[in-house]
């Protein structure tokens, strides 16, 4: 496929972070930027995923060029399962859009494979987007495991079950966990290896057609200053952004960037 014809992702995770009050503000900067209305008709993907008391007040005042997404949802539909979210809830407001396996879900909340693997099925079958996390450590990486863990992930995480919805419905993230919050970025040459790599164990197990629909994003200290460089990567389909998009004029800079790197294409 040629470069960014799977279009190209803009999707800020706020983490815990942000009230309402602040989710409003946001927006109302957001919407008022003449950039918003074009996305509509351009390949660029414009999302965020707020915390979920602020899932609500999102979907209410977003504007038509922004999607509105769940930092995490569970496997079932309803039930014993203190402080989950199902499909059945988010689809009530709206929402079609959640991560699954970010790594702080990994590292902080008992997430396995198999559970992302579970929460992901569920919801493509529930006819969601979903974008699911991968990763190593600077430890994997640094011992040499790079390539095993992230294969290790792809397995595990994506099942066969799971093939009709390699269409760009199931999205990748790769977060290097080393440059998660600390200003650390992969190099273009180390993200875009990873990136092969992930494209590659699509293809060996999916074949051709899925592993190019499939859209791959970098996540890992992604700000304006190295988005464009990223998105020049063959392999890179935009960014899962952290900090860098809690601030409206922020996010939109790497809204523009986007916009105009998929212009050029």
């Amino acid at each position: 496929m040629n470069q960014h014809s799977r279009g190209i992702i803009v999707a800020g995770n706020w983490k815990m972070n942000q009230t309402n009050a602040d989710t409003s503000s946001f927006l109302r900067t957001v919407n008022e930027h003449p950039l918003i209305p074009t996305l509509q008709s351009s390949p660029v993907t414009s999302l965020i995923f707020p915390s979920f008391l602020s899932l609500m007040t999102a979907q209410n005042e977003k504007g038509s060029s922004l999607e509105i997404g769940s930092q995490n949802t569970h496997w079932e539909d309803h039930g014993a399962f203190t402080g989950e979210v199902s499909t059945t809830a988010l689809k009530e407001i709206g929402i079609h859009w959640s991560l699954t396996g970010h790594s702080e879900r990994r590292q902080y909340f008992g997430e396995t494979n198999q559970s992302v693997q579970n929460r992901t099925l569920h919801l493509l079958k529930n006819g969601f987007r979903v974008i699911l996390c991968v990763g190593e450590t600077q430890k994997e990486r640094e011992s040499g495991q790079t390539k095993t863990v992230l294969e290790n992930q792809m397995n595990e995480c994506i099942s066969e079950s799971m093939i009709p919805y390699l269409n760009g419905t199931l999205v990748i993230a790769y977060e290097p966990v080393w440059a998660i919050g600390t200003g650390l970025t992969a190099s273009p040459r180390q993200a875009e290896e990873a990136h092969q790599l992930l494209r590659k164990n699509l293809w060996d197990r999916f074949g051709i057609e899925a592993s190019g629909r499939t859209s791959i994003l970098y996540g890992g200290s992604v700000k304006p200053e190295n988005f464009e460089e990223l998105l020049e990567c063959p392999n890179i389909d935009g960014g899962l952004v952290g900090g860098a998009s809690l601030s409206a004029h922020s996010f939109l800079s790497l809204l523009e960037t986007a916009a105009r790197v998929a212009e050029k294409d």
